[in-house]
């Protein structure tokens, strides 16, 4: 617990260093004009007009929607097929070239497809968030299904577990870590595609703000948006880390 609590404090010292930094360049000596990028006082006084004006809580709610609306359709559907595909090798041949095709095309390319297929609005944020986050989850939930330990399957076998026994109580179990692991990494995917649908193919959220800011020249307010995604991350982060926590310890 005590090198946790060190280790917790040390990692506040850059983020430290780095703001004095800032705050020097950007404030004090002006060697960095505002519009090119705003000082730490600058970025507190948008903050400030953001949180009063309630336009701040509105966007991060709107982008917490499409995120958790995202993740969860990815998750039922990336959760399914990867224990199936795990658990049949003859589906997981069979899905194996299309899933190889679609895995790595960027999210963002499905960008103009979104927006003809669901118009302008929340539909085409958590379709891409959809296609950034499934491969991963479908991707680690097939790999904890393989890495299922084979003496618990024989074992299993030898009390006369029926398939669905076995599907329930020995895979799915086994392969928790491994779909915790594949949502810890989806979650940073959606973050993500959200602000590059929220840019282009929405009306709300951190990333229009972001856009919309931009446009104006409002770059304290552009610098809040960034934040603002940092500091969910984080908090994401560190929800599932404590998830992992429990599972492995």
């Amino acid at each position: 617990m005590k090198f946790r609590n060190e280790y917790k404090k040390e990692a506040l010292i850059l983020p430290i260093i780095f703001i004095i930094i800032w705050y020097l360049v950007c404030d004090l000596f002006h060697l960095v004009p505002s519009f090119m990028f705003p000082g730490p006082a600058e970025v507190l006084n948008s903050l400030s007009n953001l949180i009063v004006s309630g336009k701040l809580f509105k966007d991060i709610f709107d982008t917490l929607y499409k995120v958790l609306f995202g993740m969860l359709l990815a998750s039922v559907v990336g959760i399914t097929l990867g224990i199936i595909l795990g658990w049949s090798k003859r589906l997981e041949t069979l899905c194996k070239l299309v899933i190889s095709i679609l895995r790595p095309i960027p999210p963002i390319a499905w960008i103009p497809f979104s927006i003809l297929w669901f118009g302008i609005g929340v539909g085409p944020a958590v379709f891409i968030i959809f296609m950034g986050c499934v491969f991963p989850i479908l991707i680690s939930t097939i790999d904890g299904v393989h890495r299922t330990d084979p003496v618990l399957i024989e074992a299993a076998q030898s009390f006369g577990a029926s398939n669905s026994q076995m599907l329930t109580e020995v895979i799915v179990p086994s392969s928790v870590p491994y779909i915790v692991s594949g949502l810890k990494v989806a979650i940073g995917v959606a973050l993500m595609c959200t602000i590059s649908g929220e840019m282009i193919g929405s009306s709300s959220g951190i990333g229009y703000m972001i856009l919309t800011s931009t446009s104006l020249f409002d770059t304290g307010s552009t610098v809040v948006g960034m934040l603002v995604i940092g500091v969910i991350g984080i908090i994401f982060d560190y929800i599932f880390t404590k998830i992992q926590e429990r599972i492995f310890w």
